[in-house]
C-alpha cells in the first residue's frame, strides 16, 4: 500500500484549476516556473507543456506528446467548466443553478 501512494505522489500533476488560472494569466505561470530550478529541469526547462503542466527534454518530445492520448484528454477536462462552490450548493439546492434567472420568473408570477 505505501509504494502504491509514493508512485500517486511522484506523478502527481498540477491540478486542472491551477492549469485554468495558468493559462488565464501568464503573471501566475511565471510565478510558478520561478518555483524551479532551471538546472533541474528537462531539456532546462524550455519545452514545457502549458495544458498538462510537464517538461520536455526536446521540441520533438513536445510535438509527439501534443499528439498523444494523454494530452487530449486532459484539453478535454480543461474545456468543461471548473468545479464551484456555486456549483457545489446548486446540487445540494441551496442556491439557484441558472444565475438568478429564477428569481426573476417568481417576481413575474408574483406581479399577475
Amino acid at each position: 500500500m505505501g509504494a502504491l501512494r509514493r508512485i500517486k505522489t511522484k506523478r502527481r500533476t498540477r491540478d486542472y484549476d491551477q492549469v485554468l488560472a495558468d493559462i488565464d494569466s501568464p503573471r501566475h505561470l511565471s510565478q510558478y516556473k520561478e518555483t524551479k530550478d532551471v538546472e533541474d529541469l528537462p531539456g532546462l526547462g524550455q519545452h514545457y507543456c502549458m495544458e498538462c503542466s510537464k517538461w520536455f527534454e526536446s521540441e520533438y518530445n513536445l510535438k509527439a506528446h501534443t499528439k498523444g492520448k494523454n494530452h487530449k484528454r486532459r484539453l478535454r477536462i480543461l474545456k468543461e467548466e471548473p468545479h464551484s462552490q456555486r456549483i457545489a450548493e446548486a446540487a445540494v439546492g441551496l442556491g439557484a443553478p441558472d444565475n438568478g434567472k429564477r428569481r426573476e420568473e417568481d417576481n413575474v408570477e408574483m406581479k399577475d
